[in-house]
């Protein structure tokens, strides 16, 4: 019997599978990009049946991932992803179709057009949060616009990464797009390789990290990043509807979301009603003990257990009070829904995307004092506005930068694929869903035709006073 394989040489042989599908989809790489509208949805389609064919197994993974609740996972999971592909089926005709634009009269006799073109060898890098969508949306993307795939899921989802290993084999072959599973090391040894584009969904510092080995082979990045995303609820909005939405995004999929709110600015005059109605909303939820509700997920391990109840305990060592929750189980990594006011702005709460099921709450009289606390952050992947004033709103949206934004609403602008998705600087580089995502991974290749000799002919060497002249004219009238 041969010995078992030390870790490095794990990762030798795995380096070398990973070259191995590499080359045979740089070989496949013009063979896919020359498929038709109609191929490229028959792939779709087919991906389409293979998700609702595996939808019982997706749930059954996600809830022995971390016990995400078959209802949420629909919503949040399979439900996104059905919509991109009937999204990109609809429209794709259109969307790769050849763009004719305007020719400049100095150019008459000359025709241009824009034609989209894949970038060629692409990867994937997902996250764990929402493993299922977060994977196959972008993929939507990447076959929509005919590109060959590779796909690196999170290892901390591990359910979720076999169910879709056995979607992506049963749908497409292996010189088009494959799954590659694995750690840090796995993810290293793919961002060595020159793809000609990557997508990364997952937090600021490991954007960082990507960026940075694609800039060594100049690839072109997406970058779906997070932080810290803030939401206002000023003195004339409904405090019982902010307060609903509010608690169900914050506390969905336990708070691991990328754009749920962070932590909430509310008029003083409205503070305390706003926190009653929160609590109110959690119990109608989660009943009063949410550790034995089964719609309320768990954090995804240990570390990131541990990483969200010490921003807790740091908070409340710095005078945070807490209004509800921080009730821990460290054997079922279960926080119950924790809402917190008087936080210190030196607590890791605050200083650190929170990740988890905990809301920071503070109360304000004065919006541009908000809107200068917000500003002093770096930019973030959403902010949400609770008004029913336009003036305000305006005010708002007028004087902050963000990735995006939903007014009276959190978190549902990303179920809207005719909206571009992603953030500005540290939450992100780039768009992602629908039209966005599909140029995305599309090279924008501007063609022009010259039909017939123009003036640029008369203005070639040798110059004289006569061409100058022509030259002059064309710059002042053309």
């Amino acid at each position: 019997m041969s010995a078992p394989l030390t870790m490095t040489q794990e990762i030798e042989v795995q380096t070398k599978e990973i070259k191995r599908i590499f080359e045979l989809q740089q070989k496949s790489q013009f063979k896919v990009g020359k498929t038709t509208a109609a191929q490229r949805i028959k792939k779709l389609r087919k991906l389409q049946k293979a998700v609702m064919n595996y939808r019982p197994q997706i749930k059954e993974a996600l809830y022995n991932d971390y016990r995400k609740h078959p209802s949420e996972v629909d919503l949040t999971d399979v439900y996104p992803v059905i919509s991109e592909i009937k999204h990109a089926c609809s429209d794709l005709r259109r969307w790769m179709r050849d763009e004719h634009v305007d020719t400049p009269l100095a150019i008459l006799g000359s025709s241009s057009y824009i034609k989209y073109e894949p970038k060629g060898i692409v990867l994937i890098i997902s996250p764990w949060n929402f493993p299922i969508n977060l994977t196959l949306g972008p993929l939507v993307s990447a076959v929509a616009a005919g590109n060959t795939v590779m796909i690196k899921p999170s290892e901390h989802t591990s359910h979720a990464s076999t169910i879709m290993q056995k979607i992506i084999k049963e749908v497409f072959s292996e010189d088009e797009v494959a799954l590659v599973e694995g750690g840090i090391g796995t993810s290293t040894a793919l961002l060595q390789l020159p793809f000609n584009h990557i997508f990364f969904t997952g937090a600021p510092s490991i954007g960082k990290v990507v960026m940075a080995a694609a800039a060594k082979n100049l690839t072109s990045v997406t970058l779906e990043l997070g932080g810290k995303s803030p939401t206002i609820v000023d003195e004339t909005a409904s405090v019982e509807m902010a307060a609903r939405r509010i608690a169900w995004g914050k506390y969905l999929n336990n708070g691991q979301v990328c754009i749920a709110p962070d932590y909430v600015f509310v008029h003083e005059s409205k503070k305390q009603a706003f926190l009653d109605a929160v609590k109110k909303n959690i119990a109608k939820f989660y009943t009063e003990d949410a550790s034995k509700e089964k719609s309320y997920a768990r954090i995804v391990n240990n570390r990131h257990f541990r990483r969200v109840k010490g921003y807790i305990e740091d908070a409340v060592s710095k005078g945070a009070k807490v209004e509800a929750g921080a009730k821990f189980d460290d054997n079922s990594d279960y926080i119950a829904p924790t809402v917190m006011t008087n936080v210190s702005e030196d607590s890791t709460l605050m200083t650190e995307e929170i990740f988890g099921p905990v809301m920071p709450v503070y109360g304000y009289t004065d919006i541009n004092e908000v809107i200068e606390k917000i500003n002093s952050r770096e930019k973030p992947l959403a902010l949400y506005i609770y008004s029913s004033k336009n003036k305000n709103i305006n005010h708002i949206l007028e004087n902050t930068r963000a990735g995006g934004t939903c007014i009276n609403h959190n978190a549902v602008h990303f179920f809207n694929g005719n909206l571009p998705f992603g953030g500005s600087n540290n939450s992100g580089i780039g768009k992602g869903h629908g039209h966005y995502g599909f140029k995305s991974f599309s090279n924008a290749r501007g063609v022009l035709r010259q039909n017939i000799p123009n003036a640029l002919e008369l203005l070639m060497p040798p110059y004289n006073g006569f061409k100058q002249t022509l030259i002059d004219l064309t710059i002042k009238y053309f």
